[in-house]
């Protein structure tokens, strides 16, 4: 498998791409190609092409969340004759709004039915034989998602919102698990707990994406580091949402590398 960042908040030094305050990565897998995350922009694109990625067949595109720093790109994704899956949780397309602003998805249901065919679920959804999407995530800890990340609007008017909609993949190898995610909103131990579960594996190589934390000593800070320092074996990759004293806090206790966009990994 091989995974290329389109679009982070970071770029690398001497490394002569577009960043922005989002997330996309793409994904070869065997003769498969997917895209997980658009982005807030077009960045994905123009990152994709100065690196040499096609995006022309992609099998899929998945969607970590509906806020629009994950789907805002996909008001720029071309019409093509043949149409990816999209593949996310039901609510995606529900409104959403925090701090008086709109973070919700950018385009219609009609304009995504005209470039995708809709694969949306609750349920873990085999890609291949390898990959997973989680579908949604049971929330099962004590110290994380305890927050709402603004509010959505539902039949009955606006509600906090605890973003149900948040997944993430998984990918089994033999040695193990690597886990791919947006933005970690149900939070990356539940994620990891629920990877394994899904998955039958309980070593976890690799974690890659936001994990939604902003303090190098927060209860949640505390507790996600003591969890993932006996449930990793190998690197974390934080990147996004997920700022530099909370990078610190894992980086004390685990093997931390830094993101940014052109990083390639291949497992």
């Amino acid at each position: 498998m091989k995974l290329v960042v389109l679009a982070d908040n970071n770029t690398y030094i001497d490394q002569y791409y577009f960043a922005e305050p989002a997330l996309s990565i793409y994904i070869e897998n065997g003769d498969k190609r997917y895209l997980f995350d658009t982005g807030y922009s077009d960045v994905y694109l123009k990152n994709a092409e100065r690196l040499g990625i096609e995006l022309e067949s992609l099998d899929a595109v998945i969607i970590s969340h509906g806020h629009n720093d994950h789907t805002g790109g996909l008001a720029f994704y071309p019409k093509r004759q043949n149409k990816p899956l999209l593949i996310a949780h039901p609510e995606i397309m529900e409104p959403k709004k925090a701090e008086g602003l709109s973070i919700s998805f950018p385009v219609s249901e009609a304009y995504l039915q005209d470039r995708f065919a809709f694969k949306l679920t609750r349920e873990p959804l085999w890609l291949d034989e390898q990959l997973v999407f989680l579908g949604e995530i049971p929330r099962v800890n004590d110290f994380e998602n305890k927050k709402p990340v603004g509010e959505h609007c539902l039949a009955d008017g606006w509600h906090d919102d605890y973003v149900l909609d948040d997944s993430a993949l998984v990918y089994k190898q033999k040695d193990g698990i690597y886990i791919i995610t947006g933005c970690s909103h149900a939070g990356i131990c539940n994620i990891a707990e629920y990877a394994k579960q899904v998955t039958g594996c309980s070593v976890i190589k690799c974690i890659i994406g936001g994990l939604h934390l902003f303090s190098g000593h927060s209860q949640q800070t505390l507790a996600t580091v003591d969890y993932l320092k006996q449930n990793v074996e190998g690197t974390i990759y934080p990147c996004h949402c997920t700022n530099l004293a909370a990078k610190f806090a894992l980086h004390k206790e685990l093997t931390v590398q830094e993101v940014g966009v052109g990083l390639t990994l291949e497992w």
